[in-house]
């Protein structure tokens, strides 16, 4: 079986999910037992400066105070998911790939509020998930294109060209394909 962990999925203009339509997931996780990932191309109502405001942590950087926090799903949306380059040593951390890490604990918000946190980071409220089988059968009725995972592109590039720039990744230029496919 093929698991798209450190991948990027690019939803097809067909996908019609309002939580998903062009939008660009990082896989997090996957294994036998389904997926987990992060919407990297949509942006919450919140700032970081908001979110720390909200859990009482002192924002000494405040170089970060209108970074746009992301809607990373519609799973545990009150939850916090920060992907960043480097290890750091948060304390609840899960490697995605060489140079690219998910942490989901307080301090790394704390280490970035006080301007000592990863070097690139993106944080993003909720996640998505899919169940057994789920994203395959996804995949099989040709919702998502699939994209080895680029930190430029969620460190680097604006939201609104993110969609464009993941599929770019496999030479797809998204203007040029169809919201909907067929059978011969």
């Amino acid at each position: 079986m093929s698991f798209f962990a450190n991948h990027m999925l690019v939803a097809l203009p067909g996908l019609q999910d309002q939580n998903f339509s062009r939008t660009v997931a990082l896989i997090c996780q996957h294994d036998g037992d389904g997926a987990m990932g992060v919407v990297v191309n949509r942006p919450s109502e919140f700032t970081f400066g908001d979110l720390v405001d909200q859990m009482g942590i002192a924002l000494r950087d405040d170089t970060l105070r209108d970074q746009r926090v992301l809607a990373g799903g519609p799973v545990h949306p009150e939850r916090g998911f920060v992907l960043h380059d480097g290890e750091g040593g948060w304390d609840s951390s899960l490697k995605i790939a060489e140079g690219l890490h998910v942490t989901t604990s307080r301090d790394v918000l704390e280490a970035m509020a006080a301007g000592d946190g990863p070097q690139h980071a993106a944080v993003a409220l909720g996640c998505a998930g899919w169940g057994r089988g789920q994203l395959e059968l996804e995949l099989t009725q040709h919702s998502w294109l699939t994209v080895p995972a680029d930190p430029s592109v969620i460190f680097d590039t604006p939201l609104d060209a993110r969609w464009q720039a993941a599929a770019g990744r496999i030479g797809v230029d998204m203007m040029h394909v169809a919201g909907h496919s067929g059978r011969a």
